[in-house]
């Protein structure tokens, strides 16, 4: 496998998964990415935990901008969630990054799917390492990039080469949900 790879298995989930369904109020707090015309994220939630300060976006209405060059900054949600600190930074030292991009957490409803798409920007290529955190799945959720198809198990973190076209479908019972790292990483 090329754009498909396991990196590290056995990450406790419990605690971050514990913490999140005490806190159902942080899902879909910033919808730019599920609610935009045509995203292939519809139908998806997410927690925002870091990214490009989306309040002077927000403010003025206008996105325009918004995935262009910055220094991400900690959501409100990265402080309501202390347990995703240790596995973030325990990647940062795996993968031996040398900056912290966008971090967030997404769930893909049973019979939801993340549409087939590839991404492209700023963000992606400066963030040149991106990690799924498989916090839970079942065995019927699938994850495809370009002719790789893997199913991934609760606590696995595999990197993945999101630049190429990708897609998530979710055709299990039970919801999907993963924490996802962007990580700069001088090759």
């Amino acid at each position: 496998m090329n754009h498909l790879v396991p990196i590290a298995a056995g990450i406790d989930t419990a605690p971050l998964l514990l913490a999140i369904a005490r806190q159902s109020n942080l899902w879909n707090r910033h919808t730019a990415r599920t609610q935009v015309e045509g995203s292939p994220h519809a139908g998806v939630s997410d927690i925002w935990l870091r990214y490009n300060d989306e309040k002077p976006f927000r403010e003025k209405g206008d996105y325009t901008g918004f995935n262009d060059a910055h220094d991400p900054i900690f959501y409100p949600e990265w402080y309501a969630l202390p347990q995703v600190r240790p596995i973030v930074f325990g990647l940062m030292a795996r993968v031996e990054g040398t900056r912290l991009g966008g971090v967030l957490i997404t769930k893909i409803p049973p019979g939801g799917h993340v549409l087939p798409h590839a991404d492209d920007g700023w963000h992606v290529h400066h963030y040149n390492t991106k990690l799924y955190v498989v916090l839970q799945s079942n065995p019927m959720c699938w994850n495809r990039v370009e002719d790789e198809k893997v199913v991934m198990k609760p606590g696995e973190v595999w990197y993945f080469d999101n630049s190429k076209d990708h897609e998530v479908k979710n055709e299990g019972p039970d919801d999907r949900i993963t924490l996802i790292v962007s990580i700069r990483c001088e090759r």
